[in-house]
């Protein structure tokens, strides 16, 4: 290919496979109209401490689970709205859940952890995991969960922080 870098290649292919993900998971799991969908129950380790983590630990709060990998740029640019809104609302009974699908183990997140400076608890997940949510096809992907513990919204891809705190919002209202 003449006058074409192969790095202009792979970010066409990387956008339109994303484009293709985020399209098929819609099809799959739309973002609005959804039934009450109970979250999965699941129990899986920090990369911080090794402590075992139950989605039990958090009944009665609103939650964001997130889907998300170290090496993957825009769940990289979505860290710092999750931290911001973990702060914001935190008090009012929201968490951010983090559930790493990176297959480097839990010192690499613990790095990404660490560095990032993230306030909010990450886990590593497991397949069984990805496939209770109704399977991940591209991340980042989230999860939004009322008090009862029902998936009321999904995100397939970035979220910006505007749209994420006004859906916090009124779930905590």
């Amino acid at each position: 290919m003449q006058g074409v870098s192969m790095l202009t290649v792979l970010r066409s292919f990387f956008i339109v496979f994303c484009g293709i993900a985020l399209y098929s998971a819609s099809l799959v799991f739309p973002t609005s109209g959804l039934t009450a969908v109970t979250m999965p129950d699941f129990s899986l380790p920090s990369v911080t401490d090794g402590r075992t983590v139950s989605s039990k630990d958090f009944k009665n709060k609103v939650i964001l689970v997130t889907f998300f990998a170290t090496w993957c740029p825009p769940c990289r640019q979505e860290i710092p709205t999750l931290i911001e809104l973990y702060k914001e609302y935190g008090p009012k009974g929201f968490v951010v859940i983090g559930l790493s699908v990176d297959e480097g183990g839990p010192k690499v997140v613990a790095r990404l952890v660490e560095q990032e400076k993230i306030n909010y608890p990450v886990l590593m997940a497991d397949r069984a995991t990805a496939r209770a949510f109704g399977g991940i096809a591209g991340i980042p992907t989230s999860f939004l969960v009322n008090r009862k513990g029902h998936v009321v919204k999904k995100y397939p891809g970035y979220v910006p922080h505007g749209l994420l705190a006004r859906d916090v919002e009124e779930i905590l209202e």
